[in-house]
């Protein structure tokens, strides 16, 4: 871990670059539909059961190009859990959520896991174009 107290001041003003990550193109994925940065690979996808604050949303084990606010407790449908808003690292658009803490035990399965709202991704690389097209609810 760097010490960032012996860091000269400049630094403190200096931008930082973010590399973003790219899933390989052979697998189905999704994107941020509103900068096309890669989120996650379909095979990480748990859940397509989930609600999120603005309709539907998908659980997925594992995402990329993804940063996480910091984590707050809050009541949502199946109880208490603390959880951290998490946004697009290439245009900060908050996509969801990362469940940190699952105060009942049948959500434990939740922890670590990732919520992505739907209005937030697309379907890339793989799906077919008919289906890439069609809305999510279907």
């Amino acid at each position: 871990m760097c010490d960032v107290s012996a860091w000269p001041a400049v630094a403190a003003t200096t931008m930082v670059k973010t590399f973003q990550a790219y899933l390989p193109q052979c697998h189905r994925t999704y994107s941020c539909i509103h900068c096309r940065a890669h989120l996650a690979n379909h095979d990480e996808l748990i859940s397509k059961s989930f609600q999120g604050s603005q309709g539907r949303a998908y659980l997925f084990n594992s995402v990329v190009n993804v940063g996480c606010g910091p984590a707050e407790e809050r009541v949502l449908l199946t109880g208490l859990h603390a959880v951290a808003d998490i946004y697009c690292e290439c245009c900060k658009t908050t996509l969801g959520w990362k469940y940190e803490h699952a105060f009942e035990s049948s959500q434990k399965y939740k922890e670590g896991k990732f919520i992505i709202e739907l209005a937030h991704m697309i379907k890339e690389n793989g799906w077919e174009d008919s289906e890439n097209r069609r809305s999510f609810s279907s």
